[in-house]
């Protein structure tokens, strides 16, 4: 997956209002000027599922090397959400956009709001590259090199 630089503008990913895991509202913008993983997601979608346990150990793994990963759910912070989360033992941040996160696929230049979907974001806060479908640890691990950059 070639990393070349993206031209979707990755404000809207800073701005967009979320629901955090504890239900209160949040933005990623605390993130900004770090090197970032943004994995969109759902509970529905089967890809989504068989990535996680690869994004969970690239987060694990590079988490202390200042890299970043967070989950934004194109759902709401239900009870099962909560539990598919814990099943996957899932601890890095996770944010819940609901039914409007179709909006902010469309706006970060997923025109179809297809999942998963997987934003780059080096630290100056520009989109080095995104992929569209399920995410491959190598590809993961191309990514993060050029985020620790």
């Amino acid at each position: 997956m070639p990393l070349a630089a993206w031209a979707a503008d990755a404000a809207a990913v800073f701005s967009a209002s979320l629901v955090a895991r504890d239900g209160k509202p949040a933005t990623l913008a605390e993130y900004r000027g770090k090197p970032l993983i943004v994995n969109f997601w759902a509970r529905w979608c089967m890809p989504c599922r068989d990535e996680l346990p690869e994004v969970k150990a690239i987060a694990d793994k590079y988490r202390g090397q200042g890299l970043t990963v967070v989950g934004i759910a194109i759902e709401d912070n239900s009870a099962n959400t909560q539990d598919f989360l814990k099943a996957y033992e899932i601890d890095y941040p996770n944010f819940f956009a609901g039914p409007q996160g179709t909006e902010l696929l469309k706006a970060l230049g997923n025109p179809k709001a297809g999942l998963p979907f997987t934003l780059f974001i080096d630290r100056q806060g520009n989109l080095l590259g995104h992929k569209l479908g399920r995410i491959s640890r190598s590809e993961l691990e191309t990514a993060v090199t050029a985020l620790l950059k």
